[in-house]
């Protein structure tokens, strides 16, 4: 950090690689669109970049990257003002069963799975559940990245465990669920 602060913009890229596939996979769940997860991810590294002096040193380096994310993630949201369609995500293959066909449909259902379960949330709540169950942020710093209460992570991610809950419940159990 100290390089790029100091006249040496090429260091940046050395910065910000840990944290690429993480924005990534956290755009694409946000936006539900491959690109503008890549164009949102590319504008929070510039702006991250252009106000790094801004940083605060008592604050993680990711957490203030995916504070920037979600932002740009929501200015994106506005400008286009409609329904965000999840409809695929960012998961890794299971490396105990590589090419294993079975596991390839069984990671494919819950996959859809997951994603209907998202397309119900309210974005707050889409944004709470994924930052602190998938990208696995405290309570603390998901309030942070957020810039809302922890009381408020709390509230939206009680709600949104349990619509998922209500949602996954009838295919945990093997019932059919009739679509709303």
């Amino acid at each position: 950090m100290e390089l790029v602060l100091t006249g040496h913009p090429e260091a940046f890229e050395a910065l910000v690689t840990p944290y690429r596939s993480s924005l990534l996979g956290l755009a694409h769940r946000l936006t539900g669109n491959i690109e503008e997860a890549k164009e949102a991810s590319q504008e929070t590294l510039l702006k991250a970049f252009r106000y790094l002096r801004s940083f605060s040193r008592q604050q993680s380096f990711k957490n203030w990257l995916l504070a920037i994310l979600v932002n740009v993630c929501r200015s994106q949201f506005k400008k286009r003002r409609e329904a965000t369609s999840l409809d695929s995500t960012h998961f890794a293959a299971d490396p105990l069963h590589p090419g294993n066909p079975v596991v390839l449909h069984q990671q494919k259902e819950l996959r859809g799975q997951i994603m209907d379960c998202l397309n119900v949330l309210s974005r707050g709540e889409r944004e709470v559940f994924l930052l602190r169950d998938i990208e696995e942020q405290t309570i603390r710093e998901t309030s942070r990245i957020l810039g809302c209460s922890s009381l408020s992570v709390r509230v939206r991610l009680s709600s949104a465990r349990r619509k998922i809950k209500e949602r996954l419940s009838p295919a945990l159990s093997g019932k059919k669920e009739i679509a709303p």
